[in-house]
């Protein structure tokens, strides 16, 4: 989650200036002014007090649903009494970073020279745990580690929030509804079936939890007891966490041995709307197209197909992602957390940072520039679908056609510059 900071601004100077700064402070606001805050504060209370109405009446409803898909009265009754709509749960939904942070500075703090140190040190710590996964499930111990990493900082933040609590604040309402009642559901199964107490069960703002923060409905699909002592406890047991990872990613597909990517160069000319992450194409192919490995050095052989991902557009580093990559986005479907454990992965066997640069003087968009980027394209013909500030797949794709149509870099990123473009469009219609 991003951290928010604040700024605290010390007055010093004369003893007459620091009167007059105290005398400022003591002056009452103008009533107008009073009058809008107090009316703004009125709004907010009545909106909460609406909010918190209507989640209460999801957990009334909500039981019944869950009885009937096999939760014990006692059970529901017990893991809802006493939570509440939880706010920071909901601010939390919509600032998640590996959608809302520059792909450069997401990668920064996800794969750090700490974080890199630190999982040499957990694969020093366990190597007779770790081979024995790698053996078994044929996941490489590196992935595994990184998976760690990435998840919970090698166990150590691994959330403290109530499971049920969050899980509910995000089924009442909003655009995870659906995931989240799901989520809620196999949360109480997991309470139900593996005798946990609701106090036990702590987890992210999203009710991921342990050291490798699986979904409710994932344990229920992949947990396993990795350490043999009966149990399948992820919050406390790293090899429970990692074996159960291990089982996820073998489930979704994972090739042993193979690659999850290489980073590529691009020749001149090339056409960037091949550059969709989901255009696949042989490694022969991509070289026949001057795709090359950025190192100089020839992909491996058993790489398979791949497709070309620009995680910053064209001006940033370009990587042919491999069918494991595709795999690891079935762990987190998001392609800059998918880069961002193949990338620790890397790291952790001993490879060197990326060499392309990153265009760290873009400018991220704020939510206000997301949406009327959408909106824009809208205006100007194109089907966007619902405009919601989300800059996806679709958005992205249908950039790609205004780009070319444009004689452009058909890239899909979205920037300040494009979104520049997108306007004066609109206004000269």
């Amino acid at each position: 989650m991003d951290l928010r900071t604040g700024m605290v601004w010390m007055v010093r100077g004369t003893g007459v200036a620091l009167a007059l700064a105290l005398a400022a402070c003591a002056t009452p606001a103008p009533v107008s002014a009073r009058l809008a805050e107090n009316t703004q504060a009125q709004v907010s209370a009545t909106a909460a007090s609406a909010a918190d109405a209507k989640f209460g009446q999801f957990i009334r409803d909500f039981r019944a649903t869950a009885i009937a898909a096999g939760i014990r009265p006692d059970i529901y009754d017990r893991s809802m009494a006493g939570i509440r709509r939880n706010a920071s749960v909901e601010r939390a939904n919509t600032s998640q970073p590996e959608f809302v942070k520059p792909v450069w500075s997401y990668l920064d703090s996800a794969v750090s020279d700490d974080r890199v140190s630190m999982g040499l040190q957990m694969e020093a710590t366990y190597p007779g745990m770790l081979s024995n996964l790698e053996t078994r499930y044929g996941v490489s111990k590196d992935i595994l580690v990184a998976i760690w990493g990435m998840e919970s900082n090698y166990g150590q933040q691994m959330g403290g929030y109530n499971m049920f609590e969050a899980l509910a604040t995000l089924a009442y309402d909003g655009p995870r509804q659906d995931f989240a009642r799901r989520e809620l559901l196999a949360a109480l199964k997991m309470e139900q079936e593996e005798g946990l107490t609701p106090s036990q069960m702590t987890s992210s703002w999203a009710g991921a939890f342990g050291h490798t923060q699986f979904e409710p409905s994932s344990f229920a699909s992949h947990a396993v007891d990795g350490d043999g002592d009966g149990k399948r406890d992820l919050w406390h047991s790293p090899a429970d966490a990692l074996a159960s990872s291990a089982v996820l990613l073998s489930n979704a597909g994972w090739t042993k041995g193979a690659p999850c990517y290489a980073e590529v160069s691009l020749p001149p000319g090339f056409a960037y709307e091949l550059a969709d992450g989901d255009t696949a194409k042989t490694v022969s192919d991509w070289k026949a197209l001057g795709v090359r490995r950025t190192n100089g050095t020839n992909f491996p052989a058993n790489a398979g197909n791949g497709a070309i991902y620009l995680p910053a557009g064209a001006r940033g580093p370009a990587f042919m992602a491999f069918d494991n990559f595709r795999t690891v986005l079935k762990y987190n479907n998001a392609a800059s957390y998918a880069l961002a454990v193949c990338y620790l992965a890397h790291r952790l066997r001993g490879g060197a940072p990326i060499m392309a640069s990153w265009p760290r003087d873009e400018q991220p968009l704020t939510s206000d520039q997301r949406t009327q980027f959408q909106t824009d394209l809208q205006t100007l013909g194109y089907d966007i679908g619902t405009i919601d500030g989300v800059l996806g797949r679709k958005t992205r794709n249908v950039l790609r056609q205004y780009q070319k149509a444009h004689g452009l870099p058909a890239d899909g990123f979205p920037t300040v510059e494009m979104l520049g473009r997108l306007n004066a469009d609109v206004k000269s219609r």
